[in-house]
């Protein structure tokens, strides 16, 4: 035991007066950092306990050999050369074993590198987007299934999310007709989109005042003109009654857009992130 506290000891001194304390306390914010990165991509795929596993078992080893007595009784300098060795090929060993084993999971993380913004333009996230909401309202505006989604800009909204259902998930045509499919436990209330993906569902959107609004109107475009009031957000509506889609931004609600006119609304919209309000061949109504 002694011996183990004194390697221990060695080791620490070694440290201490090899390294800059500074260095040494960047070098571990670093490493922590990239194991943090690691452990937060792995979380809930099929290896994250074998990783856990190898990097315990890596630690270990690699704490044992740094902790071996360089000096043995009678017996003078040490230097566990096979120990080492062995040490250094089955480093080797688990770097294929990772490779392999996450195979899927790799692959994911490069397209995911490749999704991100520094390999992509704002526009073709706006597209992607605008193609998959497009995409929903034709299908629910068909079949006359009422919808009310917002997009979030520039004024968050994370007080609507709080009053609905977390789902975190990406946009797609069929999650949005999942949400508003008739029967569903969140088709009654409006969904929030925060940075290209669905934040929440079952949303309660603040109404405009009746007296802003036709009467004609139900409450699915009074929460739309009433979300537009009170932030930058783009609020789409399909109408349970008509099937028209309607926009609401900047305190307007334009009725009955072409869907074709829609997308290019929206892009002007996503893409710029621009104040000014698009042009659209209906007259919008005034809050």
């Amino acid at each position: 035991m002694s011996e183990l506290a004194r390697g221990i000891t060695t080791y620490l001194n070694r440290i201490a007066t090899s390294y800059s304390p500074i260095v040494v306390i960047i070098e571990l914010m670093l490493i922590g950092l990239v194991v943090w990165l690691v452990t937060r991509f792995l979380r809930g795929t099929r290896g994250a306990r074998l990783v856990k596993g190898f990097a315990l078992l890596l630690a270990t080893v690699y704490i044992v050999i740094r902790l071996l007595p360089r000096t043995l009784p009678g017996e003078g300098s040490v230097g566990w050369e096979r120990v080492e060795f062995l040490y250094g090929k089955f480093l080797l060993f688990a770097f294929v074993a990772v490779v392999v084993a996450f195979q899927p999971e790799l692959r994911r993380a490069l397209i995911r590198l490749g999704q991100t913004t520094l390999f992509s333009s704002a526009r073709g996230k706006a597209e992607g987007l605008a193609d998959a909401l497009v995409s929903s309202l034709e299908h629910l505006s068909r079949n006359k299934i009422g919808a009310v989604i917002a997009i979030e800009r520039k004024v968050g909204l994370g007080a609507l999310t709080m009053s609905g259902t977390a789902l975190n998930a990406e946009i797609t045509e069929g999650l949005l007709n999942t949400i508003f499919h008739p029967g569903s436990a969140l088709h009654d209330m409006g969904v929030v989109i925060s940075n290209g993906r669905v934040a929440a569902a079952g949303c309660q959107f603040p109404l405009a005042e009746s007296g802003d609004v036709d009467l004609s109107l139900g409450s699915r475009h009074r929460a739309a003109l009433g979300l537009a009031q009170e932030s930058d957000a783009v609020v789409l509506v399909a109408s349970e009654e008509t099937g028209r889609v309607s926009l609401a931004y900047d305190g307007q609600l334009t009725l009955g857009l072409e869907l074709s006119d829609l997308r290019e609304m929206l892009l002007n919209l996503l893409a710029s992130n621009t104040r000014r309000r698009p042009r659209a061949k209906h007259e919008p109504q005034s809050a």
